[in-house]
Order: C-alpha cells, then structure tokens, then sequence
C-alpha cells in the first residue's frame, strides 16, 4: 500500500529524499474527481473536506500497492460503495489506519505516504464545520426560509466531505 520514490543521491549522511507518491497520487484522483463534479468551490473547506475524505478512501483502499498504475473508472464502484454509510466509513478508515500505522511501525518506523494520510484523517475529524442541520424538522420555521434561515450545526469536517465524496463519485 505505501508508495515510496527516491530522487537524488541522497545527503552527506546517505540518506535519500522519499517522496510519498501514493498519498500524492490518491489526492490527485480525489481533486480531480471534486472538481470534475463542481459541487464546491475548490477554496473552500467543504471542498478540503471532500478531497481528503475521498483521498483517504483511494489511499487506504489499495491493499496491493498498485495506485500509481490503477485505472479510475474500474475503481470507482468500490469507491462509491465505501463511501457510501458515514458510520461504516469512518470504523474501516480508522481499522485501515491502525494497520497501516502498525505495519510501518513494524516495518521502519512511519513512511511519508502515512504520515500524510494521518494528517488528512486528524483534521477530519478534528475540525468541524459549520453546515445546515438535516435533522432539523422541514416546516419548524417560517414559510419559505432562505439560506440564512436554515438551522445550522458543528459538524465534523468528514461528516461533510464523505457525501461530498461520495457525491463527486456519482457525477464522474
């Protein structure tokens, strides 16, 4: 599953500069994907929040090492399906990250492609955003509410991006 390129020949020490491809390529599909979709605009945090969702799901679902050379559209069904239940999403990236965490543990020590995918996970679920509530009840306000006059909650940041997500999958 982790993607690592080396470039140069490395410092006085021997060391090499490892390039965290996978990570960086599981990002591209998921912009690409996003803004394929227009839904939002790209400087926008729901927008991060859907990138990294998505990012997270194509990273994290490679199980073979093969992302660099993965063809999107034979991924997209498993892509739509594991994006699909906010719940089941958020326990397989969690079980997925453990893992991961615990091979290149065993292995190394953490590689770049995870320390950027631990990244993307801890501010989704660290940062919330506020969103319209849709568990508020339709016809509890005033006849005809503009967007202004939605309730809005706290929402965690993946709780928005994995429909965005999800979403952006259905439109490719």
């Amino acid at each position: 599953m982790l993607h690592e390129s080396t470039g140069g020949t490395g410092g006085p020490s021997g060391d090499e500069l490892t390039v965290p491809m996978a990570w960086l390529y599981a990002e591209y599909i998921a912009d690409e994907l996003l803004r394929t979709g227009d839904l939002m605009p790209p400087t926008s945090f729901e927008y991060r929040a859907g990138r990294d969702a998505l990012a997270l799901t194509i990273f994290l679902s490679d199980t073979r090492g093969e992302l660099s050379g993965i063809r999107v559209v034979s991924q997209l069904e498993t892509w739509l399906s594991l994006t699909a239940h906010d719940e089941e999403w958020q326990d397989w990236v969690r079980e997925r990250m453990d893992g991961a965490t615990a091979d290149a543990m065993a292995a190394r020590g953490p590689a770049p492609d995870l320390v950027l995918a631990e990244a993307a996970w801890r501010w989704l679920e660290e940062t919330e955003l506020l969103a319209p509530d849709l568990d508020a009840v339709p016809g509890g306000g005033p006849a005809g509410p503009g967007e202004d006059d939605v309730p809005k909650v706290w929402t965690p940041a993946w709780q928005l991006g994995l429909p965005l997500g999800h979403l952006a999958i259905q439109l490719f």
